[in-house]
């Protein structure tokens, strides 16, 4: 059984390591390895590491789902 992608407020929340680094800001996703960005300003830089936490969420699932085989649960765990 499929079910749609879960809300934000379902997704919980998420760690984001900023520093500046001279001119840029810099910054990666603390729980999730490969999750990183820069921006301009501090603004763009979490503007740019949601949109890509949401893609790699969106990313793992469907890699998560096409390695199923036949019928499935999905069981929400938090911690």
């Amino acid at each position: 059984m499929e079910t749609s992608t879960a809300s934000r407020s379902e997704r919980g929340s998420f760690t984001a390591l900023v520093k500046r680094d001279g001119r840029w800001w810099i910054g990666w996703i603390e729980e999730i390895p490969g999750v990183n960005s820069q921006g301009r300003t501090r603004d763009e830089l979490i503007e740019n590491l949601h949109s890509a936490l949401s893609e790699a969420i969106a990313m793992n699932r469907a890699a998560a789902v096409a390695e199923v085989a036949g019928e499935f649960e999905e069981v929400r765990i938090n911690l």
